[in-house]
């Protein structure tokens, strides 16, 4: 636990040194809550930095064989069932993936906060059982889709233990809580994060990370438009 409080920028700083990495391999799966019950997708997922990102769904057998490419601001998905490779740019990357509560931009992150972010201490609380701060955090331009955050951080593991995401207009756009906090290779890691859209009725999806590398070297060929036939 660090001795004393930091500054907003410190706690920031220490955040990303947890959670920002090279490169993450990770198996996962979204359970999609809704009205007629939930459903689970599964999916096998290489990110290298904020620039490059490869996805390919596998399972149910409905999403199975689905892929999605990143490269810098651009997103290509590759549907099985029409054989067909489709573009996303721009406002569309904000549009839900596959019905869930997270969009093409939440799924495909992977970049630092301070180079985004002001950030500043606003009190304590606490939450799952732990102390926290209170961290504000105002968007340092208007290209982030979360203009105001406000993250509730474990001062020993040096994680966000909750979020509220809101837009330029001072909408509440989105609720995270993360738990279920690991020791990844020497850094603190949540395994869970719920996801709730506030504009949405629903349940909410849960993001659980079944396996994660972190820091692993990137096979070159998988950040490819041929990796999606």
């Amino acid at each position: 636990m660090l001795t004393g409080q930091p500054s907003g920028k410190e706690l920031l700083s220490l955040i990303d040194r947890n959670l920002v990495a090279s490169s993450r391999v990770m198996t996962a799966r979204m359970i999609v809550g809704g009205a007629r019950g939930s459903r689970t997708i599964e999916f096998n997922a290489w990110t290298e930095g904020d620039k490059r990102s490869f996805s390919e769904y596998t399972s149910p057998a409905r999403e199975k064989g689905t892929k999605m490419l990143k490269l810098e601001d651009k997103l290509w998905i590759f549907s099985p069932s029409t054989d067909r490779i489709i573009q996303i740019t721009g406002q569309m990357l904000r549009q839900s993936v596959m019905g869930s509560d997270l969009s093409y931009e939440d799924m495909m992150n992977n970049g630092d906060l301070a180079s985004h972010y002001n950030a500043k201490i606003t009190g304590s609380d606490t939450l799952q059982g732990r102390k926290c701060w209170v961290l504000r955090l105002d968007a340092i331009t208007d290209n982030d889709a979360y203009q105001l955050r406000l993250v509730k951080v474990d001062q020993e593991r040096l994680i966000p233990l909750s979020e509220e995401l809101y837009a330029k207009s001072g909408k509440l756009l989105k609720r995270i809580v993360l738990s279920d906090v690991k020791q990844i290779q020497g850094r603190w890691y949540p395994m869970k994060m719920v996801y709730r859209d506030m504009l949405k009725n629903g349940d909410g999806t849960q993001f659980i990370i079944t396996t994660l590398k972190l820091d692993e070297k990137m096979p070159e060929n998988i950040f490819s438009k041929a990796s999606l036939k």
